[in-house]
């Protein structure tokens, strides 16, 4: 099995549970995934399967799009609602006011990553020394925030809804917990569902179950889409079938001799209508620059 299977995560499950579910379910040891979900998050999760895995380093699209709920008020030591509560202040958050706050959030800014995540340190994951209470310092990243949408807000309950399209690498709970401290009051995730990722839609996504159910029944194959349409916005090189040899065995192709250039980026590197990797002409040295070669049979 070859291909690219975007899941509907369901609340309660790690990705990597995700995956030991379908590798018992199709008996494919092979499966990768992309853009990890914590346990109480739903939505997208790009699984890879077979050959497919190797594309996983050289996505194009890392965007992703969620819609998150919050509550106002407290603050938590996972920065959501299913950690231990570190503080609880009365909030009178209005809506005009949280507007402005979540606006101000738009953008390229900064961002600490919370100790419970798989960033490392010292080369240990973050949530490892966590639950042993242990807390380190954390470099900030700079992540870009392309939008933040209020979605539903309730003044009585200091609860609100909102939807993030942001770049990689930005952890939500973070942002709200940023929001929180920036209106004074605190806040906390209560709900997460990512509805993009990777260039794939909520929409185009099989549940878990669904997704066993077809396995079970030897159908899941049919549902995997080619991990070629997540290069569909690169620019497109074509190789002869003796170039196309040389590229295989990792021969430097001469940018001049062939007469290519101008090209800037990444670059679909084709051979026999297959995609055989991902390159950038270095002009330079004058070559074909290999980025990552994908044999994706």
């Amino acid at each position: 099995m070859t291909g690219v299977l975007p899941i509907d995560k369901p609340a309660g499950f790690t990705s990597f549970d995700v995956i030991a579910k379908l590798r018992g379910a199709t008996h494919t040891k092979k499966i990768g995934h992309s853009g990890t979900l914590d346990p109480m998050a739903t939505g997208v999760l790009p699984l890879f399967f077979g050959g497919a895995t190797k594309v996983c380093s050289v996505l194009q699209n890392e965007d992703k799009r969620y819609v998150a709920g919050i509550k106002f008020g407290i603050t938590t030591d996972t920065e959501d609602t299913t950690g231990k509560i570190l503080s609880e202040t009365p909030s009178c958050v209005t809506e005009e006011e949280f507007r402005k706050v979540a606006a101000s959030f738009v953008g390229d800014i900064f961002q600490t990553p919370p100790m419970y995540s798989a960033v490392k340190v010292g080369g240990r994951p973050l949530y490892d020394l966590a639950r042993r209470g242990q807390e380190v310092e954390r470099a900030q990243r700079e992540i870009k925030v392309y939008s933040v949408s209020v979605l539903k807000f309730d003044a009585g309950a200091q609860t609100a809804k909102i939807e993030v399209f942001c770049g990689k690498g930005t952890y939500i709970r973070t942002l709200i917990a940023d929001m929180g401290a920036a209106l004074g009051c605190g806040a906390a995730m209560s709900s997460l569902r990512r509805t993009e990722a990777g260039g794939f839609k909520i929409e185009e996504c099989l549940t878990l179950e669904e997704a066993c159910a077809l396995a079970a029944e030897g159908r899941l194959e049919e549902k995997l889409l080619s991990a070629e349409r997540l290069f569909d916005g690169l620019p497109r090189l074509d190789l002869c079938e003796y170039d196309a040899r040389l590229y295989k065995n990792g021969v430097p192709l001469e940018l001049k001799k062939r007469g290519w250039g101008g090209v800037s980026g990444d670059i679909a590197v084709y051979g026999g209508g297959k995609l055989l990797g991902i390159s950038c002409m270095d002009e330079e040295a004058g070559e074909l620059r290999l980025r990552k070669m994908l044999n994706l049979e």
